[in-house]
């Protein structure tokens, strides 16, 4: 497996502990969002290292998580009906930056809008939605920190392919924390390396919300 891995316990005391932040594994160029699906999907990503396959439809709402405890959340640890399979995907920084910068929220934001009407409209203009969600720990409890995820549609998905370095299936390594984590040894189980990841463009952060 191609992450760097660290003991969950160590990572506390450097991640934030509130606000909304985006974190994830990064290089100087690539960053990890991951996403969960049922195997045959999955299969053929990790096949051809790029989405598509006849169970897979470029005109529904995809969403990518650059983080890993989120992404545990919401699949279940990969328990979950049609998300048995977990993947961590390579991407351009540069890209998510730019997917970032063409997102739209995807409720309406009372301090960000000036009203409901600039909120359809910018949903009208782009395939890109976004959201910040409570990030949570490895059991599911809510944190004060906010966790970023990007729902991608039609063109903006097809895109993604275009822009993928590397997908590879982590599903054995999810299913082998989750059972740590049931046997209650949390201070065994590992998760992936994440940090702070901030656009360069402060209007975009502005924009966004990241604080």
């Amino acid at each position: 497996m191609n992450l760097i891995l660290k003991h969950y316990t160590t990572t506390l005391e450097h991640a934030p502990q509130s606000g909304q932040h985006i974190l994830a594994q990064q290089t100087d160029e690539l960053l990890v969002v991951y996403q969960a699906y049922k195997p045959a999907i999955a299969k053929f990503a990790a096949a051809n290292q790029v989405f598509g396959g006849s169970d897979y439809s470029f005109n529904r709402m995809s969403w990518i998580k650059p983080n890993f405890l989120w992404m545990m959340y919401r699949c279940g640890w990969a328990e979950k009906e049609n998300q048995e399979r977990v993947l961590a995907i390579w991407i351009d920084k540069k890209y998510f930056e730019r997917i970032l910068a063409q997102s739209a929220f995807s409720s309406f934001q009372p301090s960000r809008h000036k009203g409901y009407d600039q909120w359809r409209q910018e949903l009208t203009e782009t395939e890109v939605r976004l959201q910040w969600d409570p990030d949570h720990d490895p059991y599911g409890k809510k944190l004060e920190r906010r966790a970023i995820q990007l729902g991608l549609k039609g063109n903006a998905l097809t895109e993604l392919n275009d822009h993928i370095k590397f997908v590879e299936d982590i599903t054995p390594f999810v299913i082998e924390q989750k059972q740590l984590l049931d046997a209650g040894h949390l201070n065994k189980i590992l998760v992936p390396v994440e940090k702070v990841f901030r656009p360069s463009n402060e209007e975009l952060n502005k924009k966004i919300g990241i604080e």
